[in-house]
């Protein structure tokens, strides 16, 4: 899975929110992207003022049931 996550501004502020829902943007025309349980990567944050609009921060995210179980 690969989704973006757009509300968090760093994987320091992901990382605070083991516990949570997994707040996130489909990125794919294909079908979803989000699953409800496993390991996957997720591109933490998408920083507007940044020429092209970079992707700066991508993290390793556990989930169960939509929850957020670990980050590395």
């Amino acid at each position: 899975m690969t989704m973006t996550c757009n509300t968090y501004k760093s994987k320091k502020e992901l990382k605070e929110c083991v516990g949570q829902r997994l707040r996130y943007e489909e990125t794919s025309l294909f079908g979803p992207e989000y699953p409800t349980d496993g390991t996957g990567t997720v591109v933490v944050a998408r920083r507007p003022h940044l020429a092209g609009g970079g992707r700066e921060f991508f993290a390793s995210v556990t989930l169960e049931d939509h929850i957020i179980k670990k980050v590395t």
